[in-house]
């Protein structure tokens, strides 16, 4: 069974975070997109716009000294919604960063519009960034 064209998209958009391609993650974020962060640390609440949600991705890559790695772990896609779990790991300032994230897209024509990170430690996530 081939995978859903969601799915893939979104597996571009994984690849393309990793390896730092802007040009790819502007294609697949709607312009009017929002990422919901959760937590209380420097990157939580809501990033509006494709612009504040691709300098909030610059700002993790320079605040972990280009440590933070995200790991695609799994994919569940249909027209509406993408879900997918995700493993980051990541240095800064003598702390270790080793947790797993769900994150929700909700697309539009083939592009995110919402992204909602659910983080399984948010104390530890939080702990990180601070």
């Amino acid at each position: 069974m081939a995978e859903h064209q969601n799915a893939t998209l979104i597996r571009r958009g994984y690849e393309a975070f990793s390896t730092g391609d802007i040009a790819t993650l502007t294609e697949l974020l709607a312009p009017d997109a929002v990422q919901h962060m959760p937590g209380h640390n420097v990157f939580s609440g809501d990033h509006k716009g494709r612009d504040a949600i691709l300098t909030m991705y610059g700002q993790l890559a320079e605040r972990s000294g280009g440590t933070l790695k995200v790991e695609l772990e799994e994919v569940y896609a249909n027209d509406e919604e993408v879900v997918t779990v995700y493993h980051s790991t990541g240095s800064r300032n003598g702390k270790q960063l080793d947790t797993r994230h769900a994150l929700v897209f909700r697309m539009r024509d083939g592009k995110a519009m919402e992204l909602t990170d659910v983080s399984g430690d948010e104390a530890a996530d939080d702990n990180f960034w601070a």
